[in-house]
């Protein structure tokens, strides 16, 4: 059975990218959405296994999307990346704080992308 991986990112260009690292690793099922918005849509739909999201988003920025997954019951288990051009030590100990499990800064190799996706869904 295919793993599950959102990915929650407003650049189509990047969540392209994300999605063609993904595909090269292996064979998942890879769910996208363009905003937090989408990304709580898609939550209650299906059990994913991985949740890759950016911060800089319109409307509910991943900080606030980790913060819901990790509040939820239902969500709190789900291993979360977060990746984004907010490199700051700050920004990475917010979003660590809130539970997300690794914090990759933009721009990233897609091997450091691939050596994650594979701890988390070992």
């Amino acid at each position: 059975m295919s793993k599950k991986i959102l990915i929650t990112e407003d650049s189509p260009t990047m969540r392209a990218m994300i999605c063609a690292t993904l595909e090269a690793l292996g064979d998942f099922d890879i769910f996208e959405a363009a905003n937090g918005f989408e990304a709580l849509r898609l939550l209650p739909r299906e059990s994913f296994d991985l949740v890759i999201t950016d911060i800089n988003m319109p409307d509910i920025n991943g900080l606030e999307l980790v913060s819901f997954i990790k509040r939820n019951d239902q969500y709190k288990t789900i291993p979360l990346v977060i990746v984004s051009t907010e490199g700051s030590e700050r920004d990475r100990e917010k979003g660590l704080k809130l539970g997300a499990n690794a914090y990759l800064v933009k721009p990233f190799s897609p091997e450091e992308l691939q050596k994650l996706v594979e701890k988390f869904l070992e």
